[in-house]
């Protein structure tokens, strides 16, 4: 795994990893000029995370000889913050991390907190971004259906609609509800999903900021619209889920141009991800 500082223009630096040209079979000039190469996934963290990708993400690509790239978004794992920054800025910062690794074209996967911004660069990178899965992806503010329903715990959604200020006055009380989660989510995180846990701990070092700033971000105008992602979308979403409410996905479905939805009977938020596999092998009978 190599981690690297990604510097970009406006001065921030954005902390990347790259689980090697290896796993794609060496996959750079050729993949940046659009000839046949491996395939390339941007992994597109949780709410919150380092960045770094899971052992149980980076087992399945290299299984399927895709290389993964991963990258914290601002204010976590050693990113620099991006104050104001909106779901649509994470086109911009995925492109400048495949432009480091020397990599053009890619799939994007996102869970939870990360499926937005998987969606960014699908709607403002075309000429780039294949396909995207989205797992327990939430979907853009709306008052088309009441976006809080079904979340166990909206204080954090909640506080960030009445603004950034709010939102961090929040999370100097925010406790964890662990009802938030059913049996099938501790499973996952004491046995095959342990990684996402220790990750989660690892991300308190630097601090609360990039999580305030997603939920703010998720709250505001994303800067594009579902309609405008012409790609292939997989959404993955447990009917169970406690976190993100599956109406999200059920509405994202009937926006998005070009989308299927899997809908997992008996997942939660967590347990959700053991559809990783699956959904990279969906993006390599997908990606155009």
């Amino acid at each position: 795994m190599q981690a690297i500082d990604v510097r970009l223009d406006d001065g921030r630096v954005l902390r990347a990893y790259d689980s090697g040209a290896d796993a794609a079979n060496g996959a750079d000039a050729a993949n940046r000029s659009g000839a046949a190469a491996g395939p390339v996934l941007v992994w597109h963290h949780g709410s919150p995370q380092t960045g770094a990708p899971l052992e149980p993400v980076l087992a399945a690509a290299a299984a399927r000889g895709i290389r993964v790239l991963s990258y914290g978004r601002p204010s976590y794992g050693g990113s620099s913050p991006n104050p104001g920054r909106d779901v649509a800025s994470a086109a911009e910062d995925a492109a400048a991390v495949a432009d480091a690794f020397s990599v053009g074209r890619f799939a994007a996967m996102g869970a939870s907190g990360g499926g937005p911004h998987a969606l960014a660069g699908a709607a403002l990178l075309p000429e780039r971004v294949t396909a995207v899965v989205t797992i327990a992806g939430i979907a853009p503010y709306t008052d088309a259906f009441d976006w809080f329903s079904g979340m166990r715990s909206p204080g954090g959604l909640l506080a960030a609609r009445e603004g950034r200020e709010q939102r961090a006055a929040f999370a100097e009380i925010e406790e964890f509800d662990p009802e938030q989660f059913l049996p099938a989510d501790f499973e996952a995180l004491d046995g095959a999903w342990s990684a996402l846990g220790a990750d989660v701990a690892a991300s308190e070092a630097f601090g609360n900021d990039g999580l305030i700033d997603d939920d703010v971000a998720f709250t505001r105008p994303w800067g594009f619209e579902l309609e405008d992602v012409r790609v292939p979308v997989l959404l993955v979403q447990g009917e169970g889920d406690r976190v993100v409410p599956r109406r999200h996905a059920a509405w994202m479905l009937s926006r998005l141009p070009d989308a299927a939805l899997w809908m997992r009977l008996d997942d939660g938020h967590v347990s959700v991800l053991h559809t990783v596999p699956d959904a990279m092998d969906w993006l390599l009978d997908h990606a155009h």
